[in-house]
């Protein structure tokens, strides 16, 4: 009697037939690298990985993928500079993949960081007077009122601005680093 095979068995008798050219090889190889570069990207970023540990990481990939590699990280790294974070730590694994300083274009950023960081702050007491002057008006006042300036919409509007303002300069200051 013949023996019953599985579904797999089937699929991959009938796959054996069916080779796959080089261009899908290459296709299927690049999607592995850039999936390998998301996960770098991310467990360097997330502090899961120190840089000495990337920088082994990325010796291993053969040397046709490298620069692939290398420009991938320094994209993905830089696109992720924020003004919500110092990026200490994106500014050390650009420098290393670049092998230059960043000095300025780093100072510049800081520069930025605590410019806009004063700026959301005067602009945050300037919202809880506003508030506060209307409470008062209502006659609801005194030490114990505190008024909720995140959730207010005035704060939420003023805030946006002030984003907007701040994150066009941030981007220049990533192009520049783009084309260092």
């Amino acid at each position: 009697m013949s023996e019953i095979k599985s579904t797999l068995e089937l699929a991959l008798e009938r796959t054996k037939k069916i080779g796959i050219s080089d261009e899908e090889r290459q296709e299927i190889k690049q999607k592995e690298v850039l999936q390998k570069v998301s996960s770098l990207s991310h467990r360097y970023r997330e502090g899961t990985s120190s840089l000495h540990e990337i920088l082994k990481e990325i010796e291993k990939i053969d040397g046709k993928n490298r620069p692939l590699v290398v420009k991938t990280l320094l994209d993905q790294w830089i696109e992720t500079l924020s003004l919500d974070d110092e990026g200490e730590r994106l500014f050390k694994g650009i420098e290393s993949l670049k092998h230059r300083d960043t000095g300025e274009i780093k100072q510049k950023f800081y520069d930025l960081l605590s410019l806009y960081r004063e700026e959301k702050e005067e602009m945050k007491k300037g919202v809880r007077a506003q508030l506060l002057e209307i409470l008062r008006k209502e006659h609801i006042y005194g030490s114990a009122v505190e008024p909720k300036v995140d959730g207010n919409e005035l704060y939420k509007k003023e805030s946006l601005k002030l984003d907007q303002t701040y994150r066009v300069r941030l981007e220049e200051l990533k192009e520049k680093l783009k084309t260092l």
